[in-house]
This record gives C-alpha cells, sequence and structure tokens, in this order.
C-alpha cells in the first residue's frame, strides 16, 4: 500500500507542476497578445487606411471600398467570411429577404439603424450584373488577314 501512495504523491505532483506551467503559458501568451507589436490602437487612421485599402477593395475581406463598408464588414463577418457576401449579387430587396431569412433561421441579431446602412452598401455595390455569356472583348488590335 505504500508504494501505491508514493505513486500516487509523484503523480499528483506532476500535475500540479504541469498545471502551474499550463497557467504560466497562457499568462505569458495574454501577456505577449496585449503588449506585443503594434495594434490598430498604436496606429493613425491614415496608417490604418493604407494598411487596409489597396485599389478600392479593403484587403482584408475583399469589400469595395464604400460608404458602410465597415458596418458591413462589422455585422457579416462575424458569422461568415466575406465572399459569402462579395460571391453574391442582389437587389436591395433580395438583401432584404437574405437578413429575414437569416434572423428566422440562423439566429442574426436585429440590425437596428444599421440596416439601413447595409442595404444601401449591399444594393450599390454588389447589385446583380446584366452580362451574358461572357464580358464582351475590349481594347484588341484588329489585323486584316491576307
Amino acid at each position: 500500500m505504500s508504494e501505491n501512495k508514493a505513486t500516487e504523491k509523484r503523480i499528483r505532483k506532476s500535475y500540479r507542476i504541469l498545471i502551474i506551467i499550463g497557467v504560466i503559458a497562457i499568462v505569458a501568451g495574454i501577456i505577449g497578445l496585449y503588449f506585443g507589436g503594434p495594434s490598430e490602437h498604436s496606429m493613425t487612421p491614415t496608417d490604418i487606411e493604407k494598411e487596409v485599402i489597396k485599389n478600392g477593395l479593403d484587403s482584408r475581406t475583399g469589400f469595395i471600398e464604400d460608404e458602410g463598408m465597415q458596418t458591413v464588414i462589422n455585422n457579416c463577418t462575424t458569422c461568415h467570411a466575406a465572399e459569402l457576401v462579395t460571391q453574391n449579387r442582389m437587389t436591395k430587396d433580395g438583401w432584404l429577404a437574405t437578413i429575414r431569412w437569416m434572423q428566422k433561421s440562423q439566429n442574426l441579431w436585429q440590425l437596428g439603424d444599421n440596416e439601413e446602412i447595409i442595404l444601401n452598401y449591399l444594393a450599390k455595390n454588389y447589385a446583380p450584373e446584366e452580362t451574358g455569356r461572357r464580358a464582351p472583348l475590349k481594347d484588341i488590335e484588329w489585323y486584316a488577314l491576307k
């Protein structure tokens, strides 16, 4: 019996050491995240804009830069990837129906005043496009066949 108790003591001591190491690792990680590297709060708005917007698109999400973009990012990319939005094209009514469906079946919260901002942004920048089978050819230098 005393051999079993000694083994139990060693196991308990090992667990305590592992727990202490785990807690230290977690605390070190939190400190590193809090104090490590620049954050958006340490950057000026101009720095953030230069880093984020490239060629009229938000480099993180691919959203078109326009009024309401940040509201769309804040509300839509909380639950799903931006590509799920940018790959779709709908009218304002279509976007509204999609929002209502998400609220009814996917637990999307009430958007309040943000709803109109989101709908206007999406209807303007991700509206249906009338295209044929392919886009017409442009800037072609034609030549005569001999």
